[in-house]
């Protein structure tokens, strides 16, 4: 696929002006003060994996609603005083997955929180967690959920999960809550960019090849799914164009984006065409804190991989520093 969005120059500079609701942060001022009085401490439960280094602990915390959400905790076996902690968020249609297939930040030497996502985990990894919340008429997938309202909207749900496990994180005895990094690609790019404008509090955010950004113009620009699901629900509930567009901005990487305070790496691909590039530079220029991106310019939607993950090991230790 060759470069098929705008050209770098212009990429590195795009900012678009992208509409926001007047009641953008009193809506998520109340969706999480609701839900942060539900539910009863995280349970951490003790797993065997078979790591000798590493213990790992299988999570219950309370999220959206009060409803249980799963994850996973990994710490080093033999470590001195609380931790640093990256909460990690998954990739669309992925789960937690089975508690020894991610633990690289574990292994770095941080605790490590994976958060499951509420009605997903059967493509790629696996999942545990319900969402139990019907719909009026969607495309398969989890785009189209609710679309019609941001209050009934799925992402209201996983985004404010995704909030709730780093508080789940922070109260473990482990974990050192003055320094929790965000993480995620993909889907989980974009929930980390959400978490990053709705926790003020962060350490750090790490955003590789981000989804959930710039919805309109990602809708216009890619025919790909996870996108399509929207444009697909479009063309056939012709009615409806403002309404879903409404609702997104909302859940807009871009605008969530806005609100960040943390230190941020982001990283991009050129020929992404799941995540076109300039909707990644939509959120990545209006990000107002300090921040890098990682440029893959011949890479699709897997972006950097594993140099992007050396580029983090190298790059999270000075910002979190005590």
């Amino acid at each position: 696929m060759p470069q098929f969005d705008l050209p770098p120059d212009r990429l590195a500079g795009y900012a678009p002006e992208i509409p926001e609701p007047a009641d953008f942060d009193a809506f998520w001022k109340s969706t999480l003060a609701e839900a942060a009085g539900l539910g009863g401490a995280p349970e951490f439960t003790p797993v065997d994996t078979g790591l000798a280094l590493l213990e790992s602990y299988d999570v219950t915390f309370a999220g959206f609603g009060g409803e249980p959400v799963r994850g996973w905790l990994h710490l080093p076996a033999h470590r001195q005083g609380p931790l640093p902690c990256v909460v990690q968020y998954a990739g669309y249609g992925g789960g937690r997955g089975v508690a020894h297939e991610n633990v690289m930040w574990a292994v770095a030497g941080y605790a490590h929180f994976v958060m499951d996502t509420r009605g997903q985990g059967s493509a790629g990894s696996i999942g545990d967690t319900p969402d139990p919340h019907g719909s009026a008429p969607a495309v398969p997938g989890f785009m189209t959920r609710g679309i019609l309202d941001p209050a009934g909207y799925y992402y209201r749900r996983v985004f404010t999960d995704a909030v709730r496990a780093v508080a789940a994180a922070r109260s473990h005895p482990a974990v050192d809550g003055s320094r929790v990094a965000v993480h995620g690609g993909s889907q989980g790019g974009g929930i980390a960019l959400a978490v990053g404008g709705l926790v003020p509090d962060l350490s750090a955010v790490m955003a590789d090849v981000p989804f959930l950004c710039h919805f309109r113009r990602a809708t216009e620009l890619t025919d790909a799914a996870p996108y399509a699901e929207i444009a697909q629900y479009l063309a056939r509930h012709r009615g409806h164009l403002e309404t879903v567009f409404r609702t997104l901005s909302y859940f807009d990487g871009a605008l969530m984006a806005r609100r960040g305070t943390a230190p941020a790496l982001f990283s991009v691909a050129l020929m992404d065409t799941t995540c076109p590039p300039s909707t990644v530079y939509a959120a990545y220029n209006a990000y107002p804190a300090a921040k890098e991106i990682r440029v893959y310019p011949y890479n699709n939607h897997e972006g950097g991989q594993s140099v992007q993950q050396a580029e983090q090991l190298r790059w999270l230790p000075a910002v979190l520093r005590p």
